[in-house]
């Protein structure tokens, strides 16, 4: 039987896998849910001696039913190839009583690359499938990581174009440098004059723009999301909570059946999320433990069962978690009030509206395998120094929150359960607060000379994501107000 797709806001329309990737956003501004979340069809046991290529597979093939083996199989083999750098491609490594699952070694050294690596693959096997004649035209919001791994994955991919805005100022150097150097014929990097918050809403917006549509479509174009509210980045990243397990249990430090924790430094809610789709698979999870920054929107959210986005906005040395509308926690909402469309849609109308809405003590009660904190950025740089101090691994800032918060889980909790914690970044994306957290003496370094540093101290070679724009030519300058991005995308589109 094939899955079938839905939306959250209405219960009209039903679409298969290849035609939820590639809208991307369903037409009445919901997410794409899978009818029913799929069972592993292998025994733990089984995947514990599978490659994550098996895995993948394994795992990918439940929800994406109407690819065959064949389409499945090689979309998987083309993205987890040699652009990552380590075989296994997701390694986990034991440090501080916990273990860190390492998603940066690919090609833009962030875990987004562990579903944008095979997006692309998946969207045009979709548009084959769908006898889509149009080109898709990738539009995302970025704050930092996505739009790097999203412009490398579609980069001269035929039949596609892509634009990604960012929020000027608003990202890390290293982030910056690695979008506005991108080559590529199709691709269309822009800085917007706000948040990522605003970008995210403008992206949406576009989306949305009825008429808009008809001059795309008359124009031989039409517009697909690269963000987590893909279905397409959602499904892969389901995949490394199952291969870490997998690999725990291989390695002999669990037992088959044995609960784990997961922690995830939190800002769309996706990855997160992945992980509650991976338990809903059969894999056992004990507890979701859900990092947030000083923007601890979704802290208070679990707190409270109050979702706020109406406070400051916090640039922190964490950005890509600097979010205060979390797209994918709709996917939750909408399970937690038993996929009643009608009652998310309500919430979702609220947070548009007002900017908040509140949960029913009922769908709290459904909350229960979530716990929330967040870590401070006095508390993120003191993990920092504190982990590579005593065991000589240095993490980044965003994995940093996660450490923070999985140790007032722990100090609060006595549990004792085995945790994985996603290690979402390379230090050397966000080098100068890594190093000035272990030592301020470094920040009188230049960027560059900071990343040969903290190869030196670490024992790390320097990814060749970083090799590669030292000295890369600026080819993306333009800078727009927010409500001009409508404006620049038809520009580039020439429409």
């Amino acid at each position: 039987m094939d899955l079938l797709y839905k939306s959250t806001r209405s219960e009209n329309e039903t679409v298969t896998a290849s035609q939820a990737i590639l809208k991307g956003l369903a037409s009445d501004g919901g997410l794409f849910v899978p009818t029913s979340i799929p069972k592993l069809s292998v025994s733990l046991q089984e995947l514990s001696g599978m490659s994550y290529k098996e895995t993948a597979y394994v795992v990918m093939k439940e929800f994406l039913t109407d690819f065959t083996e064949e389409e499945l199989k090689s979309c998987i083999d083309k993205a987890y190839d040699a652009k990552f750098d380590t075989e296994e491609i997701a390694p986990l490594v034991k440090a501080e009583g916990a273990y860190y699952l390492e998603l940066f070694h690919g090609a833009t050294i962030a875990f987004k690359d562990m579903a944008l690596s095979i997006l692309p693959h998946l969207l045009t096997t979709s548009a084959r499938k769908n006898n889509v004649k149009n080109d898709i035209v990738i539009l995302t919001a970025t704050s930092g990581d996505t739009g790097k791994a999203a412009l490398a994955g579609f980069a001269d991919v035929p039949g596609t174009r892509i634009v990604v805005f960012y929020p000027k100022g608003g990202v890390s150097p290293i982030q910056e440098k690695q979008m506005v150097t991108q080559t590529g014929e199709n691709t269309f990097v822009v800085g917007i004059k706000g948040n990522f918050d605003q970008a995210q809403s403008g992206v949406k917006a576009i989306f949305g723009d009825k008429e808009l549509e008809k001059e795309m479509n008359d124009a031989g174009f039409q517009f697909s999301s690269a963000n987590s509210i893909n279905i397409g980045r959602l499904v892969p990243q389901v995949v490394y909570y199952v291969y870490a397990y997998a690999r725990l249990l291989a390695n002999g430090e669990i037992s088959d059946g044995e609960e784990i924790n997961v922690v995830v430094p939190t800002g769309n809610f996706g990855n997160i999320l992945a992980a509650y789709y991976a338990k809903n698979m059969g894999l056992p999870i004990h507890k979701f433990i859900c990092a947030s920054n000083d923007n601890k929107v979704l802290y208070d959210f679990f707190t409270t069962g109050i979702y706020d986005k109406n406070r400051e906005f916090i640039l922190t040395m964490s950005p890509s978690m600097d979010i205060l509308i979390s797209s994918n926690l709709e996917r939750l909402i909408y399970k937690i009030a038993d996929c009643d469309s009608a009652k998310n849609n309500e919430l979702m109308t609220a947070l548009s509206s007002e900017g908040r809405y509140s949960i029913t003590e009922e769908m709290k009660g459904k909350l229960q395998d979530f716990y929330g904190n967040y870590g401070s950025e006095e508390e993120t740089s003191e993990i920092i120094k504190k982990i590579y101090e005593e065991t000589g691994y240095v993490i980044d800032t965003h994995t940093a929150v996660a450490a923070v918060v999985y140790d007032k889980y722990t100090r609060e909790t006595a549990d004792t359960t085995k945790a994985v914690i996603a290690s979402t970044a390379s230090p050397f994306k966000f080098t100068r607060n890594v190093m000035n957290s272990i030592d301020p003496k470094y920040d009188a370094m230049d960027d560059f000379t900071l990343v040969d540093e903290l190869s030196k101290i670490s024992g790390v070679s320097v990814p060749n994501a970083i090799e590669e724009i030292r000295t890369a030519k600026v080819l993306h300058d333009t800078v727009c107000e927010v409500e001009e991005m409508k404006s620049v995308v038809k520009r580039f589109l020439e429409i």
